[in-house]
């Protein structure tokens, strides 16, 4: 039995805002029915999206709607609230949160907790660079994935339709600014598309694409260990993939990317994943955070000197207990992610119950990325993979990591089927202003119509 009534207020819908509403749904079920307990989600999207299957989303393996969860579905027994918390007065026990009701008349709301759990997550991490907020794009949400995807296929189009060489080359080369996960799996996924795609065009082949991967410090995909980011590198530039590591994006103003080493590429196509940042809500909240803009948390995933505040994920700085030295921290993944926000649903579950809190603990497994279809690098308790091993890999772990199981069936027939039947190569790309049409025919400027309208 919990010692009061208590409201619940979970901030973000991500990784740890899902995992721990569904910890505490489960835990405090009996609670729940009887009205002792008030559990309340605020999130900007009505669902979770599982990030690692981004890239194989925007090359066509898996359908966008199965890459997201419901969070009505699976958390049945929560008030789902979609909209933006914009700030936190712990000291009242209030969050602002601006909803889909209130946005359009500049209006907010006040929700008012018991318990607050801080799982913003983070945004990504850009910089002052001239042409970036004109001309880049981001890859970090479902719809960005499938926008790249589609955009990458107009590319296409366009050089297929065109005889001018500059738009043409334009057209056809690709830049990804990022060598962590996000842009690696991007670049070697949508490549591997595109060079599929590439046979159905009678005036474009593979070797007329130009892929580059620009990356500021001296390796890509730290996660996996040198030798491993080494062979990644070996591998992509045997694709034909240009790796330009110790370099700078410098512009990318008028379609042209300006590279630290002097180097110039036109292009229409420049793919920002350098990094990402703690969520601007945080320091909105008037709670401790550490010189990177975290959450200062404990090893029980309480804000630090803080009661009734809990963090984790991306959004918090949690000690890791299983390093060897002090202050290390725990990386900001999803393997971390899931697992702490298991730790933090049964600890909130504790306190309300006077029970004493657990630690989280959890030694580094190991990495697993796609460099495309049957290409892959791996490192998973000292084990190094590579190639088809490697990417087989990858995908067993991240389909047994996808939350419910009708994700998992839908994946699984998926790709199953995706073996069986050839890619689809179509670009849906007017889905993004699916009423343009529609306007230019009311306002008799439809280009079919020369008359306009009668």
């Amino acid at each position: 039995m919990v010692k009061e009534r208590a409201r619940i207020l979970v901030v973000g819908g991500g990784y740890v805002g899902m995992y721990t509403a569904l910890r505490l749904q489960r835990k405090l079920k009996a609670e729940l029915r009887r009205g002792e307990i008030e559990i309340t989600v605020v999130t900007p999207d009505p669902y979770m999206t599982y990030q690692p299957f981004l890239p194989e989303a925007a090359a066509g393996s898996i359908s966008p709607r199965h890459v997201v969860v419901p969070l009505r579905r699976v958390l049945g027994r929560c008030h789902v609230v979609v909209g933006e918390a914009t700030a936190v007065d712990h000291a009242a026990r209030t969050a602002t949160v601006t909803t889909l009701a209130t946005a359009d008349a500049g209006r907010t709301e006040l929700l008012g907790y018991d318990e607050l759990v801080l799982a913003p997550g983070s945004v990504a991490r850009t910089l002052p660079i001239p042409g970036l907020a004109e001309y880049g794009i981001g890859f970090k949400t479902v719809e960005e994935a499938i926008g790249l995807r589609n955009h990458v296929i107009e590319q296409m189009d366009i050089a297929s339709s065109t005889r001018d060489p500059a738009i043409r080359d334009a057209a056809l080369t690709f830049v990804f600014v990022g060598g962590g996960y996000a842009g690696v799996e991007a670049l070697g996924e949508l490549e591997d598309m595109a060079r599929y795609a590439a046979r159905y065009y009678h005036n474009v082949r593979a070797e007329d694409m130009r892929w580059i991967l620009v990356e500021a410090s001296d390796r890509i995909l730290p996660e996996v260990g040198a030798d491993m980011g080494r062979y990644t590198v070996t591998q992509l530039r045997r694709r034909n993939i240009q790796v330009l590591l110790g370099t700078r994006l410098e512009s990318c103003a008028d379609r042209v990317a300006v590279l630290s080493d002097g180097q110039r590429f036109p292009t229409r196509t420049v793919v920002w994943t350098a990094g990402v940042k703690p969520h601007p809500l945080l320091a909105a909240t008037g709670l401790p955070l550490t010189d990177r803009g975290k959450l200062r948390c404990t090893a029980q995933l309480t804000v630090e000197g803080t009661a009734h505040a809990w963090g984790a994920g991306d959004a918090a700085a949690v000690p890791d207990v299983t390093a060897a030295g002090p202050g290390a921290l725990t990386a900001p993944n999803a393997q971390h992610a899931v697992r702490q926000a298991r730790v933090l649903g049964d600890n909130l579950v504790h306190t309300l119950r006077g029970e004493p809190l657990d630690t989280y603990e959890h030694a580094y497994a190991g990495s697993v990325a796609s460099l495309g279809l049957h290409k892959g690098v791996a490192q998973v308790y000292g084990r190094r993979l590579k190639g088809y091993p490697a990417w087989f890999m990858h995908r067993v772990y991240h389909l047994s990591r996808v939350p419910t199981a009708n994700r998992k069936a839908r994946v699984l027939a998926e790709w199953i089927l995706s073996g069986l039947f050839k890619r689809e190569i179509v670009s849906l790309g007017s889905l993004e202003h699916p009423r343009a049409e529609f306007e230019l025919a009311a306002r008799g400027k439809h280009p079919h119509d020369p008359k306009g309208s009668s």
